[in-house]
């Protein structure tokens, strides 16, 4: 059997770089502080050598700008895009179009590693580095029980035993995450704002901190898009086209599980980003990774910039968590993803 994949259609590959450059745009833009789109472009080019340009915004803005509103974009779309390019990623290794980092327990794995790093760590110890590491190591554990409890059940690859096993290992992980939470009680606080998600305390430092766990992870999911589609063959196809199926699955959800859980130690439980965003391109593009998995990291990065632009403004000058805005639009996008996927298996 031959594999038809094929790449970004330019046309998808260009709407799909001006919808992150115009989130982006509005991102910046967005709060108290009016700062028009022309603006927020004079002074990124003022900020670029080679135009010798000078910009625009006062010193106060040119604060607000570079150090309160770009590092919480910048943040953002790095944690949309690696959701959702993660997402894709767990779709296609284990064949199931409802696999994603919240559903698969992922998620609630890391959530308990982190929950562990900032009720357990010492004072001053540098909860920065910690944080993605206890983060990774939860939802290994996770991943891992899903993925042997789902098997043992009757297939990993089944779309409901593989569901029903990541929900019953995200249930024991938020389980055990409410007994630490109890047990640590002045970490309470700290926890819960942790746990609702958002990007209210963003900065530089958390974009560095997590900028090479997404990198490598990307880059690897990236590389491996095109066995991605070969994997949809099944494992004695794809292991006669040559491929190692076991390592090159292990080296998927290492890479995907990394990226989560770096992602989840600094935005907090976000879901249904990895559903929602494959699931639109594979409708609107196309079914090959080769093409769902560049562009999901590009409109997850955009997407999510988007989400916490609306969670800023919903209810100003409060401010929503982010995980009630993605939730908002991905429970009901999932029942009917839910609703399309049985009725094309009956």
């Amino acid at each position: 059997m031959a594999v038809r994949s094929r790449g970004v259609p330019p046309l998808w590959g260009s709407a799909t770089l001006v919808f992150l450059a115009g989130a982006l745009l509005l991102g910046l833009a967005i709060g108290p502080a009016q700062i028009g789109p022309g603006a927020i472009i004079a002074s990124v080019l003022a900020h670029l050598e080679m135009f010798h340009r000078s910009s625009p915004l006062s010193s106060v803005d040119e604060a607000i700008l570079w150090q309160v509103r770009a590092p919480r974009v910048a943040l953002a779309a790095l944690v949309g895009g690696m959701l959702a390019i993660a997402g894709s990623a767990y779709q296609g290794v284990f064949r199931n179009p409802l696999a994603d980092p919240y559903l698969l327990g992922v998620a609630a794995g890391a959530g308990l590693g982190a929950t562990l790093a900032i009720a357990y760590a010492a004072a001053g110890s540098n909860t920065g580095v910690l944080l993605p590491l206890a983060a990774f190591g939860g939802a290994s554990l996770a991943v891992a029980g899903a993925y042997v409890l789902g098997r043992s059940a009757g297939g990993a690859r089944s779309t409901t035993t593989l569901i029903l096993a990541g929900v019953i290992v995200a249930l024991f992980m938020t389980a055990a995450q409410t007994f630490v939470q109890q047990q640590r009680s002045e970490t309470l606080r700290e926890v819960y704002s942790w746990i609702l998600g958002g990007f209210g305390t963003a900065d530089w430092r958390s974009v560095t901190v997590i900028a090479p766990y997404i990198a490598l992870s990307c880059g690897v999911i990236l590389l491996h898009r095109r066995i991605l589609d070969v994997l949809s063959l099944g494992d004695e196809e794809a292991a006669s086209l040559g491929v190692h199926v076991r390592r090159t699955r292990l080296v998927l959800v290492i890479a995907a599980t990394a990226g989560t859980a770096a992602a989840v130690a600094v935005s907090g439980l976000i879901g249904f980003v990895g559903i929602i965003v494959p699931h639109t391109i594979r409708l609107l593009v196309s079914p090959s990774s080769r093409a769902i998995v560049p562009l999901s990291l590009v409109a997850g990065a955009g997407f999510l910039v988007l989400a916490d632009a609306l969670a800023r403004t919903i209810l100003s000058p409060a401010e929503l968590p982010i995980g009630v805005v993605t939730a908002f639009f991905g429970a009901p996008f999932f029942a009917i993803l839910l609703r399309t996927t049985r009725r094309m298996a009956l």
